[in-house]
């Protein structure tokens, strides 16, 4: 019986950088595609939205998953409304780098092998079977982003992990142009909104290439555990989760436990990055006309979020119906 993998739902969910990538080959990248056309949902998908206010000046906080399927949308009429009511759109990253092609070049090179060594060389004999055999699996999909078995050996453990978890995702029917934050970039590209980026894509790319090598090696073998219907139903999990707004569920399955058992990774890609984007958040309530934020949905909840960062700095912060 596999254990449930810890680092798997925190850094797929996590990294607007990842999903950019995740349909293109790292060797070569291609110019973005628009998203198809979105199904209508039975019902929209609850939001993770709150109102930050001081003064006459309002902040959004919304939620994302960077991975969504056509019937997540039509999204709710209060997310419809904060969009009307913002001038601006505020995201992880600026979309003109998001939608660059550099983009999946940067993080290609990043996760390259750089000391003349095979990924198998530092692999335990049950992960390089693993890996083997997922690869003897999934040679298809493997081949439909660039990349051959051989090709494989030249990346870090980081880089094959992630790309093994965005190949399991998009298979299980989650797309990044269908993600939140690129359905209302493109939104406000049309209705000629202003859009920021809160960190670039280099700092995005290094939370991962900084991963410890122990860490590395953990992801990859989650990576490999919970691909196939195990990790199906996970993925089921926190996607259902977000889509009922469970911000309980999602805080205890993505961070309580990556906490206890990875607290430097934790610090460092979360937390670290939520005190980092606060100082640059706040200076919104500075500026003319409302803004809407959109990041990962994880970097709003639990006492290391920044809701309740804000609130402890004196802001009133209301989940938005």
């Amino acid at each position: 019986m596999t254990r449930k993998p810890v680092l798997i739902p925190l850094l797929s969910t996590l990294l607007f950088a990842a999903a950019a990538t995740a349909q293109t080959p790292p060797p070569a990248a291609a110019s973005p595609q628009p998203p198809p056309e979105p199904a209508a949902a039975a019902t929209p998908p609850v939001p993770l939205l709150w109102k930050a206010s001081k003064g006459e000046t309002s902040v959004y906080l919304l939620g994302s998953f960077h991975l969504l399927r056509p019937d997540d949308y039509p999204l709710a009429p209060s997310v419809d409304a904060a969009f009307e009511d913002a001038s601006r759109l505020m995201f992880e990253m600026a979309p003109e780098e998001m939608n660059s092609p550099t983009l999946a070049l940067k993080m290609g090179q990043a996760g390259m092998r750089t000391d003349g060594t095979t990924l198998d060389s530092e692999l335990p004999p049950e992960t390089a079977a693993a890996l083997k055999a997922w690869l003897a699996d999934n040679a298809q999909r493997v081949q439909s982003i660039g990349l051959t078995p051989q090709a494989v050996q030249m990346f870090e453990p980081w880089f094959v992990a992630l790309t093994i978890t965005l190949i399991e995702m998009t298979g299980h029917g989650l797309d990044p142009a269908l993600g939140l934050d690129t359905h209302l970039e493109q939104r406000a590209r049309q209705a000629g909104k202003a859009t920021v980026g809160l960190e670039t894509g280099e700092e995005q790319i290094a939370f991962l290439d900084g991963m410890h090598r122990p860490e590395q090696l953990q992801f990859l073998r989650e990576a490999l555990e919970s691909s196939g219907e195990a990790g199906a139903q996970e993925l089921d999990k926190l996607h259902g989760a977000w889509r009922a707004g469970d911000e309980r569920t999602l805080w205890n399955e993505m961070a309580v436990r990556m906490r206890m058992e990875y607290p430097a990774l934790y610090q460092r890609i979360n937390v670290g990055r939520n005190d980092a984007w606060l100082p640059e958040i706040e200076a919104l309530f500075g500026q003319d006309g409302n803004t809407l934020v959109t990041v990962g949905a994880l970097h709003l909840l639990g006492e290391d979020g920044v809701v309740h960062k804000l609130r402890e700095r004196g802001y009133t912060v209301e989940r938005v119906p």
